[in-house]
Order: structure tokens, then C-alpha cells, then sequence
């Protein structure tokens, strides 16, 4: 399934995310993909029902667009990205909206290769991550005020997790793992509900993860939080950077 489909390590998260397609189905979800084994897919959905952080009217939501290894420059993913736009105007939806970034990143959509299609900025967090839409009546969406600060209150470090990556439970269960072992408080939060996606303190949707630690008094005027805001393909980055931030005592 999607960018775990021959990853043994992850198929209880494969499970998961099965089920949880199954419910979405009927809310409009696609999951559409390439008939061969490789990571070749799109995946989207109606923006009322999409477990993002974003809100707009009769929108379609890009959860992810993903081309990979031998499959590059092979017209694919043009053909995918004109597939759901095309969707899109069948149904009488006002547009296309995906997040991507300012500077490219490995986890996130092409900004450059969405501008080919008239996808434009809409809306931004922190100068660093974008929304993008492709709007056909001039309605654009907009990001929920809760993920304007990035950040959230408390001192313990904190993870917001979701169903739909096919990664979370490993890593989850390798954060628990460590945290354990280095006596780091830990507080997991399940984004288990459609309002509870839309109401994150994050940018990412539920296939990545929100965690602060909070820095040392000697590292600041008073105590404040260190932002992590990574999808898993960052983990490791994730795991050294804890290990060099002791929290506030």
C-alpha cells in the first residue's frame, strides 16, 4: 500500500491504513495507482472530509503524490496530478489544493512541477510551508488558525500520530522505545478523528508527526519549546535531535 507496499517492517501499519481507507471511501476518498508493484500513486479526497488542517469550499485535497525509483520520467505523475484535476472539474469542484514548501523538500509535493498546472500560493505558515491551489472560480482554501504558531503548551515532549501512513506504528513504537530508555516524558496523541486532524497545532496531515522539547533555562530567558515538525521519513533526524535536548527540570 502506497510507499510501505513492499516494506515488510511496516505492514501492521498497511493494515492499518486498509481499514482506514475503507471508511473513507464513501466520503469521496480515491486512492488511485499505477498497475504495477512500485511506488507509483495518487491519493485524495473532498476537502470537508480530508483529515488536513485546511478548509476551504468544494475543494479536492492532494494527500500525496509519489513517483519513485524506476518509475521517474515516464509521464506518470503529469498523468496522475491531470487525472485528479480533471476529477475535480467532473464533479463541479471549485479546485485542487495540495501543501507543498517555499524551499523543495523530500517528504513534500513539487512546488515547481504544480505551477506547470496553474496551482498557485494561497495561503503560508512560518514563511516555510504553502498551500497550493488550482482554483477554477476564484474560491481559494486557507490553512486552520490552529497551525499559524506551529506550536503547542506543555514541556513534555508531544506527538500527534495518525491512521493513515502505513509508518506511524513502527515509528511509534521506536519513539516509545527510546524515550523508555532515555526516562523521556512522552505524550502520544492519536489523531483519530476528522476534527481532530482539522484542529491540529501542526502543518502535517495524520501521516506525520508534531513533537516539542522544551530547552534548558540556561539555553533561554524563560522556558520555551523546541518545534519538530517532521514527516517519517525524518525519524532518524527526529532521534538525534532529543538525544542532544535534555528537558526543562
Amino acid at each position: 500500500m502506497c510507499c510501505a507496499i513492499s516494506d515488510k517492517k511496516h505492514q501492521v501499519g498497511v493494515a492499518t491504513k486498509k481499514n482506514w481507507l475503507r471508511e473513507r471511501i464513501a466520503e469521496g476518498h480515491i486512492f488511485r495507482k499505477l498497475d504495477e508493484k512500485g511506488k507509483v500513486f495518487i491519493e485524495y479526497a473532498p476537502l470537508e472530509t480530508a483529515w488536513v488542517p485546511v478548509h476551504g469550499d468544494n475543494y479536492l485535497y492532494i494527500y500525496c503524490l509519489w513517483v519513485a525509483g524506476s518509475f521517474k520520467g515516464k509521464g506518470y505523475a503529469k498523468s496522475l496530478i491531470e487525472y485528479c484535476i480533471n476529477d475535480a472539474k467532473e464533479k463541479g469542484k471549485s479546485g485542487v489544493c495540495i501543501l507543498s514548501s517555499k524551499k523543495k523538500k523530500p517528504f513534500l509535493a513539487d512546488k515547481k512541477f504544480l505551477l506547470k498546472y496553474g496551482f498557485e500560493v494561497v495561503d503560508t505558515v512560518k514563511n516555510e510551508y504553502e498551500l497550493l491551489a488550482l482554483s477554477f472560480n476564484g474560491e481559494k482554501p486557507y490553512f486552520s488558525e490552529s497551525v499559524k504558531e506551529m506550536r503547542i503548551i506543555g514541556q513534555e515532549l508531544t506527538i500527534y500520530y495518525g491512521l493513515q501512513c502505513p509508518y506511524i506504528p513502527n515509528c511509534i513504537e521506536q519513539v516509545q522505545e527510546y524515550c523508555t530508555k532515555n526516562n523521556i516524558p512522552l505524550n502520544l496523541i492519536a489523531v483519530d478523528t476528522l476534527e481532530k486532524a482539522k484542529n491540529l497545532p501542526c502543518i502535517f496531515n495524520n501521516w506525520a508527526v508534531f513533537g516539542t522539547i522544551a530547552l534548558p533555562r540556561s539555553q533561554a530567558k524563560a522556558p520555551v519549546t523546541k518545534s519538530f515538525n517532521i514527516s517519517t521519513t525524518r525519524m532518524a533526524v527526529f532521534f538525534l535531535s532529543i538525544s542532544n535536548l535534555p528537558l526543562l527540570s
